[in-house]
């Protein structure tokens, strides 16, 4: 059976090495919203909530077509994480919401500043920006804290949580 995982949290939280992560060991499709906000950029489009709209559409659609999906976005308002639902519900699949977070601070600091883009012409936000982002209130079925943890160990607990059924 198919499932929706939709992880959300600050850049540099571990996002991104958590959804590779479980993309090969469930396996899933990886869906990056940075890659499509990107490739609209390179169109000269204004992705804004376009990108979400995109990544959404396409889950919906692999979803229907029994894959697994990991959505990686940031995913700060409530009407983005909406979405995703929403995708998971026309596609008749369940979903997970995952709220991915990095509580020490000094180590979040430094993934923010030492990480590289891999996606061409991306530009990484600073420390700065990261802190003026502001997340609307989250009740997210599972909360995993990547500080002094391997993507390996947080995919275990999805994992786990995917196995219990209790989502």
């Amino acid at each position: 059976m198919s499932f929706l995982i939709i992880l959300g949290g600050l850049p540099g939280s571990g996002k991104t090495a958590l959804a590779r992560t479980l993309a090969r060991r469930l396996p899933a499709l990886h869906l990056r919203v940075d890659t499509i906000e990107q490739a609209m950029l390179a169109a000269g489009q204004a992705p804004g909530a376009l990108g979400y709209g995109i990544a959404q559409a396409l889950a919906t659609e692999n979803l229907r077509n029994g894959l697994t999906v990991v959505a990686d976005s940031v995913n700060p308002v409530a009407a983005s994480r909406a979405g995703w639902r929403d995708a998971a519900a026309a596609a008749g699949a369940p979903f997970l919401d995952v709220a991915v977070f990095c509580s020490d601070a000094a180590e979040h600091r430094r993934r923010v500043e030492t990480r590289t883009a891999d996606i061409a012409g991306h530009r990484l936000p600073d420390w700065a920006a990261v802190l003026a982002l502001r997340f609307e209130p989250w009740d997210a079925a599972l909360r995993i804290d990547t500080a002094g943890i391997a993507p390996d160990a947080a995919a275990d607990q999805v994992i786990a949580r995917l196995r219990t059924g209790n989502r």
